[in-house]
């Protein structure tokens, strides 16, 4: 008698989870049906979940630590029926030497390294959507003359997935593969990154947030 009441219960647990797997199943079909006949709301929602894992998760052991803040710092802006337009963040990477603070790479030259992962999961990473076109627009902290700090564009890319289908995402430096998929910046004649207006993208839908100023 004990047996059967094991055997029953066991049965219940298989038939519980097997519910829930289909009931799982039929929702991300019903989300990647919605995505694909073009529902903003849903796709707002996909790059929103992602976006949100994203922010929490470990940064992988590949990934340089400085590159992984800014894949956390990503925010969205907007979505169209094949598009999705994010901004994220990037500071200058200092290290001691002798007492003094050195710069070793700049805003844009973390930016490069930032816009190529986040292409990358944008376009290969997202669950239940696969957009057609992506933007990134990399922020930075400027100071004026007064002393006060505003938040600026210093690189930003519009791309199409046809672009990235010929980039070596394992290969190619980051410097090449923003280069490859369209990433427009200013410099000044000494080499520093200078603030640059971001890519106007063509779009039917309103955006969805603001970048602060």
């Amino acid at each position: 008698m004990d047996l059967t009441w094991v055997i029953l219960g066991m049965m219940l647990f298989f038939f519980l989870i097997t519910y829930i797997m289909l009931q799982g199943t039929r929702a991300a079909l019903a989300w990647r049906q919605a995505a694909a006949k073009g529902d903003t709301k849903v796709i707002q929602d996909i790059v929103e979940d992602a976006i949100k894992g994203w922010s929490g998760q470990k940064r992988p052991k590949p990934i340089a630590a400085e590159v992984w803040r800014g894949v956390q710092s990503m925010q969205l802006v907007g979505v169209d029926t094949d598009f999705v337009h994010v901004s994220v963040t990037a500071q200058s990477d200092y290290k001691l030497a002798d007492g003094i603070w050195v710069e070793m790479s700049n805003p844009l030259q973390e930016g490069f390294g930032i816009t190529a992962k986040v292409a990358d999961m944008l376009l290969y990473e997202l669950i239940h959507f696969k957009p057609a076109r992506i933007q990134i627009d990399v922020y930075t902290q400027y100071r004026d003359s007064e002393g006060i700090s505003r938040h600026e564009c210093v690189l930003t890319t519009y791309a199409t997935r046809e672009t990235a289908k010929d980039i070596d995402w394992e290969e190619w430096p980051p410097e090449e593969i923003v280069r490859a998929l369209g990433g427009m910046y200013r410099m000044s004649d000494t080499g520093r990154p200078l603030p640059t207006v971001p890519i106007v993208a063509p779009r039917s839908t309103p955006e969805i947030a603001e970048v602060p100023s």
